[in-house]
C-alpha cells in the first residue's frame, strides 16, 4: 500500500477512467503518459473494463487500477488483469478483508464516520472520499480528519479544475480523482492530442 499511495502522492491526480471499446486503452493510456500523467483509474462501469486494464497494465509505465470494483470477483479479476490496486465507491468489508488478504492494496469508498471506523478496524489508511462535492466536499473531510488523525484521503466527485487544488492543499489528501482530463468528448473523434494536452494542463494546474 505504501508503495502506492508513494506513487498517487508524486501524481496528485488519478484519472477515472470508462472506457467502452478497448481498442481505444492504447491510445488513451499514451495520451496519459506523454501528458506526464502516468495513472489510471479503470472502473468496472463497462464491460470493456477487464480488457482496458489488462492492455494499459501490458505497458509497464502505468500505474492501473481497478475502480467501482463492488464485489470479490472483481477484485480477483482485477488483479489477474494486472491492476496495482482496487476503488470501490463504498465500504464492503468482505471485498475490503478479500483484497487485504490477497495482498491487493484498496481505497474503500467512505462519507461517514463509521465507514471510516470499519477502514480502520480493516488497517486502511487511505480512504475514498466519495462521492467528495455531494457530501460536502473539502469542510467535511478536514472535520472528518479531526478524530481520525492517522487516517488520509483520495476524495472523488464533483471534483474538476475549479477545485483540486483546493483539495490538494490539505496535507491529509494525498490525490483526487477527476475525470475531466479523460473526458469521451476530448477523444471522440478517435483523435487523443485533446486528452494528452488536457493531462498536460490538468498536471501543470497541480503543480503550481
Amino acid at each position: 500500500m505504501n508503495k502506492i499511495c508513494e506513487q498517487l502522492e508524486l501524481h496528485r491526480l488519478v484519472p477515472v477512467i470508462a472506457l467502452d471499446d478497448a481498442s481505444r486503452a492504447e491510445p488513451l493510456a499514451e495520451a496519459l503518459v506523454a501528458g506526464g500523467l502516468p495513472v489510471a483509474e479503470v472502473t468496472f462501469r463497462t464491460p470493456a473494463a477487464l480488457q482496458v486494464i489488462e492492455r494499459m497494465a501490458k505497458r509497464g509505465d502505468l500505474l492501473v487500477g481497478a475502480g467501482t470494483v463492488l464485489n470479490i470477483e472483481q477484485a480477483n479479476q482485477a488483479q489477474a488483469a494486472g491492476a496495482s490496486f482496487l476503488v470501490s465507491p463504498g465500504f464492503n468489508p468482505k471485498v475490503v478483508s478479500h483484497a487485504v488478504s490477497i495482498g491487493m492494496p484498496i481505497f474503500p469508498g467512505v462519507c461517514t464516520p463509521t465507514e471510516i471506523e470499519q477502514a480502520l478496524e480493516h488497517e486502511i489508511e487511505v480512504v475514498k472520499f466519495f462521492p467528495a462535492e455531494a457530501f460536502g466536499g473539502l469542510a467535511t473531510i478536514k472535520a472528518l480528519a479531526g478524530p481520525y488523525r492517522t487516517l488520509r484521503f483520495l476524495p472523488t466527485g464533483g471534483i474538476g479544475p475549479q477545485n483540486v487544488r483546493d483539495y490538494l492543499a490539505f496535507d491529509r489528501v494525498v490525490a483526487c480523482g477527476g475525470s475531466w482530463m479523460v473526458s469521451p468528448s476530448l477523444y471522440a473523434t478517435g483523435d487523443f492530442d485533446p486528452v494528452r494536452q488536457a493531462v498536460a494542463e490538468a498536471v501543470a494546474l497541480v503543480r503550481q
